[in-house]
């Protein structure tokens, strides 16, 4: 038989620290696993004990916004306001105290002033929630609409 070298074996230490990794990973990997599946069954098992599910509430973004029309009694004050800005409406009866209609409405567009209205006011197109739109109109027919900047 002929003299062979020795065999050294060099990558052994590589692989076994890389097949040590790969099951942390996959130890990790379960972890968050069952981690998920105990807060999400966390839940259920309240719900199921009798206790009242979590109230969920209504992002403000999932509130549907509408452009409502408003003619303000004065329209000096509506040349002062750009879109953007936000505003407090006020209604001004004859009968009664004045009422906030709609609280920190935001100014979409101020339309040019319409020359043939002497003193009929201006109008402001207003971003409200759809009850607040209904207000604004409801409040427009019966009295004197104001604004104050917020």
């Amino acid at each position: 038989m002929p003299p062979f070298p020795p065999l050294r074996v060099r990558r052994a230490r590589g692989r076994l620290g890389r097949a040590l990794r790969r099951k942390r990973r996959a130890a990790s990997a379960g972890l968050a696993v069952v981690a998920a599946a105990l807060a999400m069954g966390g839940a259920d098992a309240q719900a199921s004990r009798g206790a009242a599910p979590p109230e969920v509430k209504p992002s403000p973004a999932a509130v549907r916004m509408v452009s409502a029309p408003v003619r303000i009694a004065d329209a000096a004050t509506v040349r002062l306001l750009r879109p953007g800005d936000r505003v407090d409406v006020v209604a001004a009866e004859r009968t009664g105290p004045p009422r906030v209609v709609a609280s920190g409405a935001r100014v979409a567009e101020v339309p040019a002033p319409e020359k043939a209205l002497g003193d009929g006011g201006a109008l402001v197109v207003l971003s409200v929630p759809r009850d607040t739109a209904r207000a604004l109109v409801g409040a427009g027919a019966v009295a004197r609409l104001a604004v104050a900047l917020c």
